[in-house]
Parts: C-alpha cells; structure tokens; sequence
C-alpha cells in the first residue's frame, strides 16, 4: 500500500541532483556579488541556494546507496570529453522572473550538453522530459523565479545592456545536491579528453 509515510519513507533514501559547469572561483565571486545586489536591491534571494553554474543536465532524483554508481558513470562519460571554451557576454531574461548571464551556444557547449543527456538515458536511464523538448539556452542565473514581476521590470532595463564579458576552459563537470534548503557541491569529474 502506498500511503503518504510510505513514500516520505521512500523518498528519505533518494536526493535531488543536477550537473552542470561552474566557472573559476574569481568569477563566481563576481556572479554572487550580483546576485547578491539582486537579494538587497530587489528582494530576489533564490539564485542565491546554488553556486553559480551552468547546467547541462537539470535536477533529478537519484538513490544516495547508488551515488557510486552515478559518480562512476560522470568520470568515464569525463574521461572521453575534451575541456570546451565557455563565453559569457551580456544578460538575458526569462520574462518576467528570472535574469542571467549569457552564455554563449558554442558548438562545444551544445555537443557536451547533448551528449551528456543522452549518455545519462542511455547509461542510467536518467530523463529530464521537458528538457528534451524545448532548445537548450545555457545561462547563469542571477535573479531567480522569486523575483515578483514588479522588481522584474524595475530591474530588467538596469541589466538589460549592461555589459559583461568572460571566457574560461570548463575542464570539470560538477555534479551538484539538495540538501533540503540549498544546492551543494557533491563532486566534480574531469574532463580528460582520452580517446
């Protein structure tokens, strides 16, 4: 029978995941100094639960018994993949909730992102379904959903034009957990570049 405390049961063995690239340290500062005037200026505190990052595979839930299992696979999906240049430039918006950092749809970028999908189906059986229909726009979020439409529109034409640039070799994928309030760093997996 599967009555609510069976599946609060269940789900106590199983955490949310996600992966994704994260840029150097010095602009991670960079980003949560952003985001953190988000949080002060206009009442926006949710991108502030995470690192800055850029994701490839959007959250899922996996069993932490088989975090080996899931670990092993990132490190020899790793080991086959080449680092990829990551270009920033600009901000975007999707309206009327959330502000990012623009990344640029490298061919690199798009051919990780989309091999690291299917690889993680093929693989694990892990499938993001809304994901697989709608374009991958790869971005760094500085405003989260949390930001009303109101402030939306105070800051949106503050960020609209402003400028920003910054390249980096992403060289790691970084698989991230919940912890029930925020995003951690679980591990993260080299892109080798072994053939």
């Amino acid at each position: 029978m599967n009555s609510a405390s069976d599946r609060d049961t269940l789900d106590k063995t199983k955490s949310l995941f996600f992966i994704a690239l994260l840029p150097p340290a010095a602009f991670q500062d960079h980003a949560n100094e952003i985001k953190q005037y988000f949080a002060q200026t206009y009442n926006s505190q949710g991108a502030q639960k995470s690192p800055p990052h850029i994701t490839l595979q959007p959250p899922f839930e996996w069993n932490r018994d088989n975090l080996p299992v899931l670990e092993q696979s990132l490190r020899t999906f790793g080991e086959m993949r080449q680092p990829i240049p990551v270009n920033m430039k600009g901000f975007g918006a999707f309206a009327p909730k959330v502000i990012y950092i623009k990344v640029l749809k490298t061919p690199e970028l798009l051919s990780l992102q989309t091999e690291l999908m299917a690889y993680l189906e093929k693989s694990l059986g892990i499938v993001h379904e809304l994901s697989k229909r709608r374009l991958f726009t790869p971005h760094l979020t500085v405003a989260f959903r949390d930001l009303t439409k109101e402030n939306f529109q105070l800051a949106w034409p503050e960020f609209e034009h402003r400028q920003l640039e910054y390249e980096f070799t992403a060289s790691e994928l970084t698989l991230l957990i919940h912890d029930g309030r925020q995003w951690n760093v679980s591990e993260s997996f080299p892109l080798l570049g072994r053939t």
